[in-house]
């Protein structure tokens, strides 16, 4: 069983992955298109190009463990990005596996604006 931590460090592959690719094939991927170290500790996710499939690749120790999902209908919504690795937190992981859209992306609460009032008797206080 797969268990993530907060710490665990997690990377997306944007483009397509051949989901016929096991342990070595994946490893091979981190090495050659990440250019990072397969036993690093990290987990790499991988896609297809119908975006139907996810394989995810981590070291767990003792030996590689993949765990995969298949979707029967849509797709994994991929988040938006310019270059083919994209580090992921283990919640936006966990929404991407679930299906997840966040609409907002950002600080979620914000002070409450000043009204004009209190500003100004601030300033002709001082």
């Amino acid at each position: 069983m797969m268990v993530l931590s907060g710490a665990a460090r997690i990377y997306l592959y944007r483009g397509a992955t051949d989901m016929r690719r096991s342990f070595d094939g994946l490893a091979g991927m981190v090495t050659g298109c990440l250019g990072d170290d397969p036993l690093s500790g990290a987990v790499y996710v991988f896609c297809n190009r119908r975006r139907n499939r996810i394989k995810l690749l981590y070291w767990s120790g003792d030996g590689y463990a993949i765990w995969a999902k298949r979707l029967e209908r849509g797709t994994f919504l991929m988040p938006a990005a310019t270059t083919t690795r994209v580090e992921l937190s283990s919640a936006q992981l966990s929404m991407l596996l679930e299906g997840i859209v966040p609409l907002r992306v950002g600080v979620r609460y914000r002070r409450p604006p000043v009204p004009a009032g209190m500003l100004a008797a601030a300033a002709g206080s001082e």
